[in-house]
């Protein structure tokens, strides 16, 4: 199997698992580490969870302190969405959007809606691969093309959801423009 369709099946069936598929049982850091591996998409060498990462995460309130030495579901639903994001953002906004999305709901009812927004995004993005793959392997040029064309779609997305982000970070801020309007 060449490198782009092994990436297309990546992209297509790999998935988060769901919520009661998660681990019923409390995990000790080593195996949240192995576990997260399979929570996400990752190739050889790329930016994995480590466990200063964790004791950054759960020390900065990003996510819950682990109980004892042990995680378990709701830490693994964190870290998952952990995992995915800090590849397009800052903890800084990852902070907000988790604090947010979880604010009137239950840690599952965010992770659900989590894995169906990132199942959109991982099908739209197979879907234009295999658009560009066709039967073949792609050539060099053909490549290239393809790595503009995703890096692209990223930088648009991303100044959506940076946008994004800064109107929420605005209106939830301390002078943002709602607190401004009421003064």
């Amino acid at each position: 199997m060449n490198d782009l369709t092994d990436l297309l099946s990546r992209l297509r069936d790999q998935r988060p698992v769901d919520w009661d598929q998660l681990p019923d049982f409390s995990l000790y850091m080593d195996q949240v580490l192995s576990y997260m591996d399979r929570q996400v998409i990752r190739f050889d060498g790329d930016d994995g969870l480590t466990a200063a990462m964790v004791n950054n995460y759960t020390k900065s309130g990003l996510a819950p302190r682990a109980e004892g030495k042990k995680y378990g579901r709701e830490h693994l639903a964190y870290f998952t969405a952990i995992c995915v994001l800090k590849r397009v953002m800052s903890t800084r906004d990852m902070d907000l959007l988790i604090r947010e999305e979880l604010q009137d709901r239950p840690v599952r009812e965010g992770y659900d809606a989590f894995r169906q927004s990132l199942d959109k995004a991982l099908n739209i993005t197979a879907d234009e691969l295999a658009a560009r793959l066709g039967d073949q392997e792609l050539d060099d040029p053909a490549l290239a093309d393809a790595a503009i064309h995703f890096s692209l779609l990223s930088y648009a997305a991303g100044v959506a959801g940076s946008r994004c982000v800064a109107l929420l970070r605005e209106r939830k801020g301390p002078k943002g423009k709602k607190e401004k309007e009421r003064e």
